[in-house]
């Protein structure tokens, strides 16, 4: 069903409609005052069932689409029967399709019971067929929504992945920066490695010469 209220609504007439079905069968066994008190109750029940079918088709009109061939196949089916009901009610007025041949009315009764029954049968062929196809309906609304959420989260997930993959690129990138870095670094520590023992070995060049000249001086003042 497309609603709350239309579960409600759908109750209360089969409620009545069990409580009217039962009543021209009654009315036949009945006579007089009793006969007519259960006409009058019928038509009240009646008036309290039309009325809630009424309140049926206002739900339908909002009722989603996918609902509604269902629903209004339950409407037209539950109408047809109110009218039956009605039909059998007027049957069992006094003299109502009497006969001068005897056991006519019990024949014609009897008829009527087994069209009724058939009536029912398909009837409830019809209600079964109908309820099979609203739940089809429900199940594939059901797949459909859980389709879509799939979906969703099968985007979400993409996202999720391509902000990740910008994120390893950008690291992967800083990495490499990082390497090279590294490398002109190493270059310059080597060139500086270099240039301080070159440093070195001239100096010691240097103070090598310097002592060889202050030995040469000395030399030549003190033993010269």
């Amino acid at each position: 069903m497309s609603s709350e209220e239309f579960e409600k609504l759908h109750e209360m007439y089969m409620s009545l409609y069990e409580e009217l079905r039962l009543m021209p069968e009654r009315a036949l066994r009945s006579h007089g005052e009793d006969r007519k008190r259960l006409v009058r109750s019928f038509d009240e029940r009646q008036g309290e069932a039309e009325e809630v079918l009424q309140g049926m088709e206002e739900e339908l009109r909002l009722a989603p689409s996918s609902f509604r061939n269902a629903m209004s196949t339950k409407l037209r089916l539950y109408r047809r029967d109110l009218g039956k009901l009605q039909r059998d009610i007027k049957t069992s007025e006094p003299g109502f399709g009497s006969s001068s041949l005897p056991g006519s009315h019990q024949g014609i009764y009897s008829s009527q019971n087994q069209q009724s029954t058939h009536q029912q049968s398909q009837r409830a062929l019809l209600l079964q067929g109908s309820d099979s196809l609203n739940n089809a309906s429900q199940s594939i609304e059901r797949s459909q929504r859980l389709a879509a959420e799939t979906e969703q989260i099968g985007t979400d997930i993409i996202e999720e992945l391509g902000e990740q993959r910008e994120q390893l690129d950008r690291s992967r990138n800083r990495l490499v920066n990082t390497g090279e870095n590294l490398s002109r670094s190493r270059k310059i520590l080597r060139a500086m490695s270099r240039r301080l023992v070159t440093n070195k070995l001239l100096l010691g060049v240097i103070i090598l010469m310097e002592l060889a000249i202050l030995a040469a001086v000395v030399y030549i003042k003190f033993f010269r």
